[in-house]
């Protein structure tokens, strides 16, 4: 059995699935459906005997995310390529190429993006077997969803019959209007576009030769300069800049003529919005009246609704509703007609105008150490709650504007303040003045959590100056 190299996307922070789904936390990180997050469910569906660890594409905010995620469940990686700016997948997927090249051209690689939902994982396995074959023989091999109803939010892949086994593409299809999706379904010969691929580095390479000329020189020279940063792959900033920002779709796939298509029939989503989700819900726990809950959540004589908390303290209860999605998190609250799931963007769009932080922000924020939280937030004060991993340690740093108060709540600190060092425990406090260069680390075994207390002028996360860190951060980072 060939050695198939997993590519998994995770650069992308999508915003219909907007309040779980944020771009300082991508709904790929989230455990959206079930108790694992979708990166990592598709890390694990593609492990196993023919695959090889995974080549993970994302971008800097987001590097410490995967590999924490990867290591809790267990997951190795191959390499974490540090994208320095988006430029949507095509030049992503000729870097992992272009990378893969160098030990082997013909080593085959998997471009999967890193949200879906596939519960059989076998079963997208014994799909991804079929197409290893036309792979070696340099097509590119893409995998289409038979489907279910007539979809308007995906676009679809014409095959020239409607039997089992690979199959030549006929062409790709743009997202249709009702009517002709309807049509499509009834055919039998049009599946949905996963923008899943499966080809040789070789292959790859030779249809952006063909295709996309403009990509070679630019990512290939990203890929020679790029750096190791602490177990990290950083591609170089100054090439890629100047990239185009094109899907890999628009740049070699809708002109490339040796595309092969697998038919892929078991359960598939993208959840592309919140009325995929109720569907996912529903599949997993179904309700003769359409009602899927989730978290804390509430339903009195509704029909065809999801209610989801993603907060312990908040419960969402609805009576008399038909046709909506109810989607609460600590600092927003979502309420829209089903049929209205895919202009969810529109309300982020909205509050960015307005400066709202909840447009992109959440209140707890994901550091490589831990995270944090707002309490209580008002001129000239701010109270967080932080948690920091065993082992782990914020930067060496001090503040301009502002000064700390900390009190330990369970765990053990070691706090370094100027030239003194403290261990402080639970119940303890300790002061760190305007100015002191200072540091948290977290000795101990277990998690330790602190109540912190900022006072000043101006309370920013970005007025910090770091000295040193373990996690090699800048100001900026």
């Amino acid at each position: 059995m060939s050695m198939i190299t997993p590519v998994l996307m995770a650069g992308g922070s999508g915003t219909r699935l907007w309040p779980v789904s944020r771009k300082a936390f991508p709904k790929q990180f989230a455990p959206l459906i079930g108790d694992e997050t979708l990166f990592q469910a598709s890390a694990r569906r593609l492990s196993g005997p023919c695959y090889g660890d995974p080549v993970v594409m994302t971008n800097s905010d987001f590097r410490f995310i995967v590999a924490e995620q990867l290591e809790q469940v267990g997951i190795g990686h191959e390499a974490i390529v540090i994208e320095p700016v988006g430029r949507n997948t095509a030049p992503a997927v000729l870097a992992a190429a272009l990378m893969a090249a160098t030990q082997d051209p013909d080593r085959l690689l998997l471009v999967a993006p890193s949200d879906h939902v596939i519960p059989d994982s076998e079963a997208f396995t014994r799909a991804v077997e079929q197409g290893i074959g036309p792979a070696q023989a340099g097509r590119i091999v893409t995998f289409g969803i038979t489907p279910d109803r007539p979809e308007t939010g995906y676009g679809y892949l014409e095959l020239a019959g409607q039997g089992e086994g690979p199959q030549p593409l006929t062409r790709f299809v743009e997202k249709p209007e009702a009517a002709r999706a309807a049509e499509m379904l009834a055919a039998g010969n049009f599946l949905w576009n996963a923008g899943i691929f499966l080809f040789s580095a070789r292959t790859m390479i030779d249809a952006f030769r063909a295709h996309a000329p403009g990509f070679l020189e630019p990512v290939q020279k990203s890929v020679d300069e790029a750096q190791t940063d602490i177990g990290f792959l950083r591609l170089a900033k100054g090439p890629w800049e100047g990239l185009a920002d094109e899907s890999i779709d628009y740049a070699v796939m809708e002109k490339a003529d040796n595309l092969t298509v697998v038919r892929f029939s078991e359960r598939w989503s993208d959840l592309g919005g919140w009325d995929a989700i109720w569907r996912e819900t529903l599949d997993a726990e179904p309700s003769e009246n359409g009602v899927a809950l989730d978290g804390p959540a509430t339903a009195i004589d509704c029909q065809d609704v999801l209610l989801r908390s993603d907060n312990e303290d908040l419960d969402v209860v609805g009576i008399g509703l038909r046709d909506m999605l109810v989607v609460a998190t600590s600092d927003a609250v979502l309420v829209a007609d089903k049929s209205r799931a895919q202009d969810v963007k529109q309300a982020v769009t909205a509050l960015r105008k307005k400066n709202r932080k909840q447009a992109e922000a959440f209140p707890r924020d994901h550091r490589p150490w831990g995270w944090f939280e707002t309490l209580a937030l008002a001129d000239r004060f701010q109270v967080k709650r932080i948690v920091v991993k065993p082992g782990a340690a914020l930067s060496l740093q001090s503040h301009v504007h502002r000064s700390e108060h900390w009190i330990v709540v369970s765990g053990t600190a070691k706090v370094t303040v100027d030239e003194t060092v403290t261990l402080v425990t639970e119940n303890q406090s300790i002061y760190v003045p305007l100015g002191a260069v200072h540091r948290m680390e977290n000795p101990g075994k277990v998690p330790m959590v602190l109540i912190e207390v900022q006072t000043g002028s101006y309370l920013g996360e970005d007025d910090i100056i770091r000295y040193e860190d373990v996690y090699a951060r800048n100001s900026d980072d």
